[in-house]
């Protein structure tokens, strides 16, 4: 989950290390810290809490030097404190290591130097490390990182300076994101290309197994057993303003307010209305083969778990294949039945969610093809997949994801489309749903050009310290996506169920302190959500409801209704979160929350 950045070059490192972490600290936020190489050695500043601590303790004295490295942490092995900061020493404070992810065999390594004479100053497993490539130092920075990680197992984003080599920089990926920047006579390494973009948009990204070795020469990829490695150069399409808040308070509502341009973005070159069909190219399967998948299996974790469970729904409706949802970090831990007729397809916004990686590799292993939708291009997942879609959400800075939901809910469409008109879909009724899909981008903006209401609402209910979401049939995941979001952003405690399981137990909550919210357009199961609707106010629960335009029947029960656009009911996802996503911001602004950075979570999940 944490950010890596490492520069090598002529400019002064220190302040392009901060100006970097700022970038990354989307991937955690509990300490920072950053370590310089220069001739008077190896200096090193770190603190506690966000990376504006850090700022303070520096005030403004940069150390000098042109190479070094930085890091802000999302805390696994030991507290969010000072000693617990990156980046970590040796034993001889002559290397200094920064490390994204899990070393797990640290506690055995530990017993052992400490039976050597080694002492810690930190509970993590990145000292461990560090003290590690120390004992195998004998001069050579990159022989002693490579001698190192030959005895380590778990997942790594790695980076090493050393104060006796002070024009080489060492970085190694294993499991977490990793890349090289190449720049006019310069070079970084960094988690994601966010902190490069004002310097380079070329950029290496790194594999399994593979390191990465930086001079003020150039760089070189090896692997551990020293064999070169030719990486291609990738260009970064997107741009810095793309990473920037562009005058809204929060990234969480710049990405609110965005999703009418991605889902177009995510929609656009797919839809053939002629043919009633979608182009998905990218999937990399025939006609043929995709006729001949009997089964898919959709893995996810969080919100793309929330929207692979509206793909199952469009994929049995439309397309007629059993479809079956799991969670990845479930997925790799039993003996799932998949194999040659199998599709397996991996949502992931970030392309590096660990457990959602895992899961791919092993269906891979077992035979299945393998697809996947993620928004970071050249992430590992979209590098490992058979083939996939790519989201063009655009970066998603805030940690709790929102066009990420809507993009993704979106390209799970177009996929469902393509199989659906290869079995049992007529061309009518695919150009009906492109039609309706086509739509989806201006209705989004309509529900936006309303968002004063939804605050209006927020206001009303932001003293409550619980909530229930339901809904029925494929507005049931959004009533999981929602209460997540309320839960993610402003730390109220907010369950989602399906509308009809209230009677089986969460029903005994339900008082007049109780906020219900209900996702009650008119769909085929309407009139069962409006029974269900009675019962919460029959034991005097405040109703919020979306429902479509002039709907008196839900007006009638409901305390307050926000009204959406219609459209086919497979589709209605794509409208119906978005006010519930607005929902859940203004009331954690209310509460004086931090929306775009919430305790505990990070962006992109890299360890299990």
């Amino acid at each position: 989950m944490c950010g890596i950045v490492g520069y090598i070059g002529p400019r002064p490192a220190a302040g392009l290390l901060i100006e970097g972490l700022k970038r990354l600290e989307y991937r955690g936020y509990d300490s920072s810290g950053i370590a310089v190489v220069n001739g008077d050695g190896l200096k090193i500043f770190k603190a506690a809490g966000k990376l504006t601590q850090l700022e303070q303790l520096l005030d403004g004295r940069l150390p000098h030097g042109t190479i070094g490295i930085g890091h802000t942490r999302w805390a696994t092995h030991g507290a969010p404190n000072t000693p617990n900061a990156h980046p970590h020493t040796d034993q001889s404070g002559r290397i200094a290591c920064i490390h994204n992810g899990i070393i797990e065999n640290a506690g055995a390594i530990r017993t052992a130097l400490k039976q050597r004479g080694h002492t810690f100053k930190s509970e993590t497993d990145t000292e461990v490390l560090a003290h590690l490539v120390g004992e195998f130092y004998q001069g050579n920075l990159e022989e002693a990182v490579a001698m190192a990680l030959g005895d380590v197992d778990g997942a790594y984003g790695l980076a090493f300076v050393c104060s006796d080599e002070p024009n080489v920089l060492v970085a190694a990926r294993k499991g977490s994101p990793l890349l090289v920047g190449v720049g006019e006579g310069e070079w970084f390494v960094a988690s994601d290309a966010s902190p490069l973009l004002q310097y380079t948009r070329s950029v290496v990204y790194l594999d399994d197994g593979e390191m990465a070795v930086l001079t003020r020469d150039g760089y070189r990829i090896r692997n551990l057993q020293k064999a070169r490695i030719s990486k291609p150069v990738s260009q970064i399409e997107w741009d810095l303003a793309t990473i920037e808040r562009g005058g809204y308070d929060h990234f969480m509502l710049k990405e609110i307010f965005e999703q009418a341009e991605s889902v177009e973005n995510t929609l656009r070159g797919h839809l053939l209305e002629d043919e009633g069909t979608a182009r998905v190219t990218g999937l990399n399967m025939t006609d043929d083969e995709l006729k001949q998948v009997q089964r898919i299996v959709i893995t996810a974790c969080g919100t793309s778990w929330h929207s692979a469970l509206i793909g199952e729904y469009m994929l049995e409706e439309m397309a007629r294949i059993p479809v079956e949802v799991e969670y990845a970090s479930e997925f790799r831990y039993r003996n799932p039945v998949v194999d040659e007729r199998t599709l397996v397809i991996g949502i992931s916004q970030s392309g590096e969610t660990a457990d959602t990686l895992a899961a791919i590799r092993e269906a891979k292993h077992r035979g299945a093809r393998t697809i996947g939708l993620v928004n970071v291009v050249g992430s590992t997942i979209a590098r490992e997949v058979d083939g996939g879609i790519y989201l063009h959400a655009g970066p998603e800075v805030g940690v709790a994801s929102t066009k990420a939901f809507t993009s993704q809910v979106a390209a799970l469409a177009l996929v469902t489309l393509r199989l659906a008109r290869l079995r049992n879909l007529s061309i009518l009724q695919g150009r009906q749903f492109i039609q309706a899909l086509k739509l989806i981008p201006a209705q989004i903006q309509q529900i936006l050009g309303r968002a004063h209401e939804v605050k209006a609402i927020a206001d009303r209910f932001v003293h409550h310290n619980n909530a229930l979401y339901l809904g029925r049939g494929v507005n049931f995941p959004v009533a999981l996506e929602g209460a997540l979001k309320l839960k993610e952003i402003s730390y109220i405690h907010a369950e989602g169920y399906p509308a009809a399981e209230m009677k089986h137990g969460p029903i005994a909550l339900i008082d007049e302190n109780m906020p219900v919210v209900f996702i009650a357009p008119r769909d085929a199961v309407y009139q069962k959500i409006l029974s269900n609707i009675e019962e919460v106010k029959a034991r005097r629960g405040q109703v919020i409801a979306l429902v479509n335009e002039c709907d008196g029947q839900v007006d009638r029960l409901a305390d307050v209704c926000f009204e959406i656009p219609e459209t086919l009911d497979l589709l209605t996802p794509l409208l119906t979160v978005v006010p519930l996503q607005l929902f859940s911001y203004y009331v954690a602004v209310r509460r004086g929350c931090n929306v775009d950075q919430p305790r505990n979570l990070a962006k992109s999940v890299t360890v299990e």
